[in-house]
Parts: C-alpha cells; sequence; structure tokens
C-alpha cells in the first residue's frame, strides 16, 4: 500500500516537472491564430526564439490590415516586442507601418517612419514589393508635409519601373510639388542633383510665380518643354499642365450672360453682370478683339424657351439662370448643346445634365465650413439655432451631414421665426426653460418656496448662430444673461451686412465667422477699382459683385476644374473647387469680431507646422 502511494508521488512530480519544461519551452505559432492584439502579444511572449516571434507578430499585423482593422495592426507594430526587430525583418515592419500609419492619417506615427527613410529607400525591397513600397513611402511623406520628398520618391519609381502608367505617376508627382511651400522647393532646388528632378522643380517654381494669367502660364509651359525636351514630363505632361497650356486657345470667345434685369430679382442680376464685366475688363489676358460678350434678360420668357433660342445661335458658353426654377427647367435635357454654368444649384440627387456647371453664394458650403472648423478646435458637442424656412431646412441638413461625420453631435436645434420671442428661444437653447421647469416641480413635490438659481445646460461646447445681423445682435447678449457668454459662437456670413458698422456689430464681438475673400481682405484691387465708378459693391449685393466676377474666372477653367480634381481658382468668393458632377464649392476665409469690427483670423496650418499658403497653379 505504501509502495503504491509514492509511486502516486513519484509520478505527480514528473507530471510538474514536465508542466514547468512545457511552459518555457516554444509553441507552435504556426497553428495559432489570434483573435485580438493582446492574444498576439501573450502568444509571441511564450516563444524564445524572438526572430520567430517578431515574424509571427508581422504576420498577425498583416492579417488584421488584410481585414482593414489598422488600429489592431497599430498596436502590435508599436509594441515593445518590435521595437528592435531582426534585420531580416525591418522591411517588412517599415513596410507595414507605412500601410497603416497612412490608412489611419496618423501624423505622429509618420514622422517617426520617415526619420529612417530617404526617398530612395524603395530600392531595397524586391521588385515585385518595390513599386508598393515607392507609393506608400510617398504617402507617408506627404502625410508629415514633407511634399518634395514624395514627389523625388516617385520621380526616382518612374526611372526603376518601366511597367508604371507615366501619366498617372507625372500628375501624382505634380500634386506633390503644387502643394509644396515655396520655401520647400527653393531649399530643394540648391541641394538637389539629377536631370529629371531638376527639371520637376525648375517647373513647379516657375509656374508658381504671382499674378500669372492663365495665357502667362500656358507660355511657361510650352517654353520649359523646350527647354528640357528629353525630360518624361515634357514628352508626357501632368494632365493639369497639359489643359492648361491648351485652355488659351480653346477658351469661349462668344458668352452670353443670362440673368434676370427687370422683376424682383433685377438688383441681384445687375450686380453679377457688373461683376462679370468689371473682372473682364480688368482682366489683361482676355483678347477683348476676340471676346463677345451679350447680355440676355431672362425676365421675359420661360429660360428652357430662352436657352434653346441661344443653342442655336453662335456661342459657346451661356452663364446663367439665376433662379433655381429655371435652372431645374435644363434637367429636361439629357445633353446641352452648348455648355451653361448656373449660377444657382439643383436639389441633391437631381440628375443633372452632361454639359451644365453650377456655381453660387451656397449656404450649404458655408455651414460644411463651420461644421470643419467646429472638428479644427476639437469641438463635439454644439447647440445651434437656425430659422424657420426652406433655406433653414437646406443650413441644418448640410450642417448635420458634416457633423456627422465629422464625429460630432448637435445637442439641441432651436428654428426660430423673427417675431418670435427671442429671450424664450434662448432660453430653452441653453436649458434654462428645463432648469425653471425641474425647480417648479420640486417646489409643487415639497409644498415650499426654493430658493433657485436656474443653470444652462454643461454639456455644450460652443453654439451656431444663423440669424441677420439684426437678430444676431439680439441674441448675443441673451447668451450671457442666460449664463452661456463663456461659449464660443461660430456663424455663416448671414451674420456680417459685408461693411463695417463698430457701434452696431459690438455686441457680436467674440463671434467667429466665415464670409467671402472679397469682404474680408483688406486689399483687393479689382474691389477698389470698381467701388469707384459702379454701384452694388458693398454689402449683399457686393457678395454678388464677387461671385460675377468668379464666373468670369471660371469660364475660362471649366474644363480645367472638371478633369483635374486638385485644381482650384483663388476666387473673390473663396477658393473655388468642383466635384466630378460639375459642382463649383466654395473655401472661405474666417473672422471674429473685435470692437464690433472683423478681424481676419489666420489661415490653417498645413501638415508640416506651417502655413497653408503656397500659391494655386491658378491664380487669377
Amino acid at each position: 500500500m505504501t509502495k503504491n502511494r509514492m509511486n502516486h508521488r513519484a509520478l505527480a512530480g514528473i507530471f510538474s516537472l514536465a508542466l514547468l519544461f512545457t511552459g518555457c519551452a516554444s509553441i507552435d505559432l504556426d497553428a495559432q491564430v489570434a483573435q485580438s492584439p493582446s492574444q498576439a502579444l501573450e502568444l509571441a511572449e511564450r516563444e524564445s526564439n524572438t526572430e520567430k516571434a517578431q515574424q509571427y507578430l508581422l504576420n498577425v499585423a498583416s492579417r488584421f490590415q488584410d481585414r482593414g482593422e489598422h488600429r489592431s495592426a497599430r498596436t502590435l507594430l508599436q509594441s515593445t516586442q518590435l521595437t528592435q526587430p531582426a534585420p531580416p525583418l525591418q522591411a517588412k515592419k517599415q513596410l507595414l507601418s507605412m500601410t497603416s500609419a497612412v490608412a489611419l492619417e496618423d501624423q505622429k506615427w509618420a514622422s517617426r517612419i520617415v526619420t529612417t527613410l530617404s526617398p530612395d529607400n524603395f530600392r531595397n525591397y524586391s521588385p515585385d514589393v518595390a513599386n508598393q513600397a515607392a507609393r506608400l513611402q510617398a504617402k507617408t511623406y506627404a502625410l508629415v508635409g514633407d511634399q518634395v520628398s514624395a514627389a523625388i520618391t516617385l520621380m526616382l519609381l518612374s526611372q526603376t519601373d518601366s511597367k508604371i502608367n507615366p501619366q498617372q505617376v507625372h500628375d501624382q508627382i505634380w500634386g506633390f510639388l503644387k502643394a509644396a511651400p515655396d520655401q520647400e522647393l527653393e531649399s530643394a532646388n540648391k541641394s538637389t542633383i539629377g536631370f529629371e528632378t531638376e527639371g520637376w522643380l525648375e517647373l513647379a517654381a516657375s509656374i508658381r510665380a504671382p499674378k500669372l494669367s492663365i495665357d502667362d502660364q500656358g507660355r511657361i509651359i510650352r517654353r520649359w518643354q523646350n527647354n528640357w525636351p528629353g525630360h518624361p514630363a515634357a514628352q508626357i505632361l501632368p494632365s493639369e499642365l497639359k489643359l492648361i497650356a491648351s485652355l488659351s486657345e480653346n477658351r469661349p470667345e462668344n458668352i452670353a450672360l443670362a440673368l434676370p434685369l427687370k422683376g424682383a430679382l433685377a438688383s441681384a442680376g445687375k450686380a453679377i453682370r457688373d461683376g462679370f464685366l468689371a473682372a473682364y475688363y480688368q482682366d489683361d489676358s482676355a483678347d477683348k478683339s476676340k471676346t463677345d460678350i451679350r447680355v440676355v434678360d431672362t425676365s421675359d420668357q420661360p429660360f428652357e424657351e430662352l436657352y434653346k433660342e441661344l443653342a442655336t445661335q453662335d456661342i459657346d458658353l451661356i452663364i446663367g439662370p439665376l433662379e433655381k426654377e429655371a435652372l431645374a427647367s435644363l434637367t429636361n435635357m439629357k445633353t446641352l448643346p452648348v455648355p451653361a454654368l448656373g449660377l444657382n444649384y439643383l436639389p441633391d440627387g437631381q440628375k443633372v445634365p452632361d454639359g451644365l456647371y453650377q456655381f453660387g453664394l451656397s449656404a450649404e458650403d458655408e455651414a460644411r465650413q463651420i461644421a470643419d472648423k467646429l472638428s479644427e478646435q476639437n469641438i463635439n458637442q454644439v447647440l445651434v439655432l437656425i430659422p424657420h424656412g426652406e433655406w433653414g431646412d437646406r443650413v441644418e441638413a448640410a450642417l448635420l451631414t458634416r457633423m456627422k461625420r465629422n464625429g460630432s453631435v448637435a445637442l439641441d436645434i432651436e428654428r426660430f421665426f423673427r417675431e418670435d420671442n427671442l429671450r424664450a428661444v434662448t432660453a430653452d437653447l441653453l436649458g434654462i426653460t428645463t432648469s425653471r421647469d425641474r425647480a417648479i416641480k420640486v417646489e409643487r413635490t415639497i409644498g415650499l418656496n426654493v430658493e433657485f438659481e436656474p443653470r444652462r445646460r454643461q454639456d455644450a461646447e460652443a453654439i451656431i448662430l444663423v440669424a441677420e445681423p439684426a437678430i444676431a445682435r439680439q441674441f448675443k447678449p441673451l447668451f450671457a444673461y442666460y449664463f452661456g457668454g463663456n461659449l464660443p459662437v461660430y456663424a455663416p456670413s448671414i451674420i456680417y451686412e459685408g461693411t463695417p458698422d463698430a457701434g452696431r456689430d459690438r455686441d457680436l464681438n467674440q463671434v467667429v465667422f466665415t464670409d467671402i475673400p472679397w469682404v474680408l481682405e483688406d486689399k483687393n484691387p479689382l474691389r477698389d477699382e470698381a467701388s469707384k465708378a459702379l454701384p452694388g459693391t458693398h454689402g449683399q449685393l457686393g457678395r454678388l459683385f464677387a461671385m460675377g466676377a468668379d464666373a468670369w474666372q471660371l469660364s475660362k477653367r471649366l474644363p480645367l476644374l472638371r478633369q483635374v480634381q486638385t485644381a482650384a481658382i483663388d476666387g473673390q468668393t473663396g477658393e473655388l473647387t468642383m466635384t466630378r458632377e460639375g459642382s463649383i464649392h466654395r473655401s472661405q476665409l474666417w473672422a471674429q469680431f473685435k470692437s464690433g469690427t472683423p478681424n481676419l483670423l489666420p489661415q490653417p496650418e498645413a501638415p508640416g507646422g506651417e502655413k497653408d499658403s503656397s500659391p494655386q497653379v491658378l491664380a487669377n
């Protein structure tokens, strides 16, 4: 009996010893499928062979990336176990790190990655991976604002890989160079050696000289091609430059400016007309001997009939109509025989016929810019005031859509009429009414009078105020009265009449709002000249005048904006870009009321920490 007990004890000791050795031995990682980063790290920790454990973590990170789980991949790639990867694994870790840093737009991580890179680094990879590595490397450089290194990477790729699409790569190289600040280009010009690189940098520097007309740009491009005949970009120009070089030959010469000159919209139509003609006459690049502008009044007949009549004449482009209903009448046609730049927008979802472009002072554009501004300021929870009506409906829809995309939320939206009790509207918005109702309920419950001081809701981080000046000047002091004076207030251009009025606008102090360059810029040659001879260059009519001036600039560049998504115009109403559907959107300036006067705010900084002041290829 005793002998049997001793055997059991011996067996138990041997089993314990086996378990001990099993805990120290390597496991079969190939048979392990980790479901989470923590599980993968735990399994790798149990592997005694460091290089094998690191290889396993890289393989798991790659599987996470294949499933789009880049945050999980980042956890593994930034783990201490991969801080010092074995030499054979360094290139793989770098490739995977660039992939997730770019996918997550992680600038901090990308900044660490580029310290180990040089533009020719992708050549360390095998030929079947080098193309992917080069493109990831370029995107990583661009993520941290090093546009020149991103461009040089693709220049070197084009020399290395004969299978690439040269037009696509040249377009990408140009996109990076166009975004590079002047100082970065100048520094690269002084230090870079190599025929292709030097040619690209000279082209980028020459075409961004200030105050170049589109004809000037075309001449510079053609001259550069003659000076660099053997350069790859001279043989296959970037798409944007190819269009610029040909635009002067293909710009419309016979233009019909179709606007309402009688009736309710007559003042608006005349302001747009005056702005269009003023910009045309000030444009030294316009060939006045070839360009014919015919002004047509749209007040006398349905626009669809007028359009068909104009289409039978020798006209290259129609600017108009202004009325939304008239614009909608063009949707009955699948293709417009003569292109038209409508001065309004079709409703979302409306089918747009080929040849129709849309441009206007869209309230939706301003709503989206406010949402983006809040996101830049890390403001995620806001209160909103918007007037009742169809216009307010569109503003609200655009605002909420963009806020949702940015991950922010409107805690409460109060819609109002001009004749409403604005004190009550404000109390409702800030939660004062709810606070009072709660106190009254407590008094009724206990049967005693309770000393009570109302409190506003504490979860709001800002207020969005959509109101015309006379109403906004009443709302802003009410915010302070109801304990919301410390909340920042953001507004669209409707809050400002367009001309300084310090005495009346003191009540708007500290409000941050967006408006067009025509209104906010201190110096504007066209505005200064036009205001001497023409009425309607200030206030709301001034904004329409600026819109007319931009319609002239757009008339010369519509094909370019349509075909090159990175193209833009530095216009009087903002930076103008176009969607693939032909809808033009504006990016405006920002100002803040101080002592009753708008003060222009600095432009946002680029990823590299510098102000994004690189000029557009399309200068006025």
